[in-house]
């Protein structure tokens, strides 16, 4: 099929990688332009741009597909369909109008639950047992279509959201190859309207741990937010990112570090398992505290 391939960040990468390996034309890439990033703050294109000019394909990167000379270009292409895959951008009546077939969206959870911006930390931080991917028509609502395909995986108990974006990115890759394979045959089904729950954007204010909560939430909300923004404590002043956790026995006040970086909660216990000091990488929280001492309890964050 003749593909217009739309996506950003490194999540979008495996699904064009699979649609160049079945042998699809891809007529052109539109990704997020280049954004200022690392200390020198150089524009550095996506990791679409990036991977799309490795393979030799056309890349676009439009701000906006609001004004009608870029829409004029986009249905210039000829799609049989596009692929949307974290783009990142509105796509307008006329664009989603514009490809034989329609757009199809690869989105990171089982629909309707989880529909909107971050549907993996949701997942995580609610604790969801599964999640997986549906490859979803496009239409004018916020992740409305009608799915045509569903991939499903589990959550395990100590799965972060970095662990699941890497997952669900290869599944995504998976099952729109399978899609296109036979799209003919498939009939997608519209979505039930019960059971719709909503993904807001991540907010930074979410990421303080406040023990006094229960361990089972603190431990969600410690895997749902790794790697970013990170949950975070302070410790001696200094904001410490706390990446993996597991639910652990124990009691004692809230904060109270009972052993290693073992933290009581509100009720129960969580042990620590990887932390990020400022400036430097993940490392295990037992090589962390070789240089950093817990105080005796860790304090709420204001």
């Amino acid at each position: 099929m003749r593909i217009v391939f739309m996506g950003t960040p490194a999540f979008s990468v495996p699904a064009l990688d699979a649609l160049v390996a079945a042998g699809h034309q891809i007529a052109c890439v539109y990704t997020q332009p280049a954004r200022p990033a690392g200390r020198g703050k150089r524009p550095r294109p996506s990791p679409v741009a990036e991977r799309a000019e490795a393979l030799g394909l056309s890349v676009r990167t439009p701000r906006t597909l609001r004004d009608p000379g870029a829409q004029a270009d986009f249905a210039a292409l000829g799609a049989d369909v596009a692929v949307v895959v974290a783009y990142g951008l509105i796509l307008p009546q006329p664009v989603l109008d514009a490809p034989a077939r329609g757009c199809l969206n690869i989105h990171a959870s089982l629909l309707p639950r989880w529909r909107g911006a971050a549907p993996i930390q949701r997942a995580v931080m609610a604790g969801d047992a599964e999640t997986g991917v549906c490859i979803m028509g496009m239409e004018a609502g916020l992740d409305t279509g009608p799915v045509y395909l569903r991939r499903a995986t589990a959550i395990g108990p100590e799965d972060t959201a970095g662990d699941l974006h890497d997952r669900l990115s290869v599944l995504g890759a998976e099952a729109i190859v399978a899609a296109l394979a036979g799209p003919d045959e498939r009939v997608p089904e519209p979505q039930p309207e019960e059971g719709v729950t909503y993904a807001a954007k991540i907010d930074k204010a979410e990421a303080a741990v406040d023990w006094s909560r229960p361990a089972v939430a603190v431990d969600r909300q410690i895997r749902g937010l790794s790697p970013f923004p990170g949950a975070w404590t302070e410790v001696a002043g200094e904001r410490v990112k706390l990446m993996r956790s597991r639910v652990a026995e124990g009691d004692g006040a809230p904060g109270a570090v009972l052993s290693g970086f073992t933290v009581a909660c509100g009720t129960g216990a969580v042990e620590v398992t990887e932390v990020q000091r400022a400036g430097k990488r993940p490392m295990p929280a037992a090589d962390a505290l070789r240089g950093l001492t817990l105080p005796p309890r860790l304090g709420a964050p204001a």
